[in-house]
């Protein structure tokens, strides 16, 4: 504990006599500050015991008096102490009565206790208050290490919660809560999610603290990369002490010591697991099971689907979380996936890359059909921002769900979606939408309607002179297979006036009618929208 007034007042040596204020004992005392000045207030920064002989005082004028115990009061000095028998042989009674009415802490000192005693007895007091501090961080860190070394995350956050006499929590990189301390702390912490998000995604490193009614929450991120690789949360019913504080910065380093320590594993994982996925691809399933072993096999004996996520044009660098300096764009992706993956407990395949010079930024998956995993994965670009700001411009195929045979095909299946969701400015589109829907919607580009417009332009100019109607009757005579009959039917004209008419489309064009594949671009033309 700092030295407070009522220490100094118990304090034998200095024969202290409190004369007012005294319900106001317990304030703790900062400093002992020597100033004859009418008004100190500017030299203060509060929390000192102020030492006065009133030399310069008209210690005796209760207007002076009240106003400067007003100022005194409100710049947060916390006592007076007033020598007697100096230059007044007892405290004026205007300067009591003031200090009563403001019930402000007055202190008398005798003549035989000089100030530089009391300035003495407070620094010794605080620098004991120090040392204690020290010491029981110190101690703290100990006990955090041991149980850090023994039980992992859960126990350090156990002795934390003790420590700052509150609770902490540990998140992953997504926001998500990995562990509490107290167990009646999970509830609470997890309403810090969306502030534990916006701190990963905040490019500066700083703590930040969210003040509530129930308590004062500290959230530390933890790594040492740009990006934090996960957070820290303790909350208490007040600021932390000079104790509490190394307890916690404690707790900081050795949470990210363990989270690089995960960090090079997870390295390892990945470049295992792009081993796994490349044997895959080349149509090597029992290599891959066996590079795979406990990491990845468990994925692999059950229907999985490969997804493909390409970031947008011009952002480089490494997709995984394990490192790389990319645009963070994949990187948020593989930290949600992974956090939901990790959540259910199940396993997951992410490969960054490959990447091209300037090209943009890609991540393959390997998910469980149905799991946490692909549930994520189909998530994170949905909604405003449901993936946060690092999700925009993010595009995602994924493939059906096959077994460790059909990998190969999966990925050029995700591939396929991938051009897709590109082609139609979606940003996340499954293969069986598109096997499921019409080839149409995939034609239709710029490129497409182009060649379409440019197949039939010379049919819709003889049409806009009044000639004649060749494009419907083209469509027409396509729609009916060529049969005359059924076509001149739906026209109203003559059959032979749809011959005629089929010859004058074959004569602009330069092209036979008889010929399949020039029915087939008619068709397609005409069925591009314009």
């Amino acid at each position: 504990m700092p030295p407070t007034l009522a220490s100094l007042v118990q304090h034998s040596a200095l024969k202290l006599t409190v004369r007012a204020g005294g319900d106001r004992l317990d304030t703790p005392v900062r400093w002992a500050h020597v100033s004859e000045l009418a008004d100190p207030v500017p030299y203060m920064e509060g929390g000192e015991l102020l030492l006065i002989t009133a030399l310069k005082l008209d210690a005796e004028d209760p207007g002076e008096m009240r106003r400067y115990v007003r100022r005194l009061a409100k710049a947060g000095v916390v006592g007076l102490g007033f020598a007697v028998g100096v230059h007044y042989d007892d405290i004026p009674d205007a300067l009591l009565d003031a200090a009563r009415d403001e019930d402000f802490p007055l202190l008398a000192v005798p003549r035989r206790t000089p100030f530089i005693a009391i300035s003495k007895a407070v620094s010794e007091a605080i620098a004991r208050d120090q040392y204690r501090a020290v010491t029981a961080g110190f101690a703290a860190q100990r006990e955090l290490t041991r149980r850090t070394l023994a039980d992992g995350p859960e126990g350090l956050l156990a002795v934390l919660a003790t420590q700052v006499d509150g609770w902490a929590a540990l998140y992953d990189a997504s926001g998500a809560v990995v562990a509490a301390a107290p167990e009646w702390a999970a509830r609470r912490a997890a309403r810090l999610t969306a502030d534990v998000a916006r701190l990963g995604r905040s490019a500066a490193t700083a703590s930040a603290v969210v003040g509530g009614a129930e308590d004062r929450v500290e959230l530390h991120p933890l790594g040492t990369g740009r990006r934090p690789r996960s957070a820290l949360a303790v909350g208490t019913a007040s600021a932390l002490g000079t104790a509490e504080r190394y307890a916690v910065h404690s707790a900081i380093a050795l949470l990210t010591l363990t989270t690089e320590r995960s960090r090079a594993l997870h390295a390892a994982e990945e470049r295992i697991g792009t081993a796994v996925l490349r044997l895959l691809l080349a149509a090597r399933p029992d290599d891959a099971r066996a590079v795979a072993g406990d990491l990845y096999g468990a994925l692999l004996d059950a229907p999985f689907r490969i997804a493909v996520a390409v970031a947008p044009a011009g952002s480089t660098g490494g997709a995984g979380t394990g490192g790389g300096s990319g645009s963070g764009v994949a990187v948020g992706l593989a930290e949600a996936v992974e956090s939901a993956a990790a959540r259910a407990g199940e396993p997951v395949l992410l490969a960054p890359g490959p990447v091209e010079p300037d090209g943009p930024e890609r991540l393959t998956l390997v998910l469980a059909d149905g799991g946490a995993a692909a549930h994520a994965c189909a998530g994170y670009t949905e909604g405003d921002g449901a993936g946060g700001p690092g999700s925009a411009g993010l595009v995602i195929g994924v493939s059906p769900p096959v077994l460790v045979g059909g990998a190969p095909e999966a990925h050029q299946q995700a591939e396929q979606a991938l051009a897709v969701a590109r082609r139609r400015g979606r940003s996340y589109v499954e293969h069986e939408e598109v096997a499921a829907g019409s080839v149409l919607p995939l034609l239709a580009d710029d490129a497409v309607r182009a060649f379409a417009d440019g197949l039939l332009r010379a049919l819709r100019e003889h049409d806009a002179t009044g000639r004649g109607d060749l494009v419907a009757s083209l469509r027409a005579w396509l729609s009916r297979h060529g049969q005359w009959d059924a076509a001149a039917a739906d026209l109203g004209v003559h059959r032979h006036t749809l011959r005629y008419r089929m010859r004058r489309v074959e004569e602009i064009l330069g092209r036979s009618l008889d010929d399949p594949d020039v029915r087939m671009e008619l068709w397609l033309a005409l069925k591009i929208p314009r």
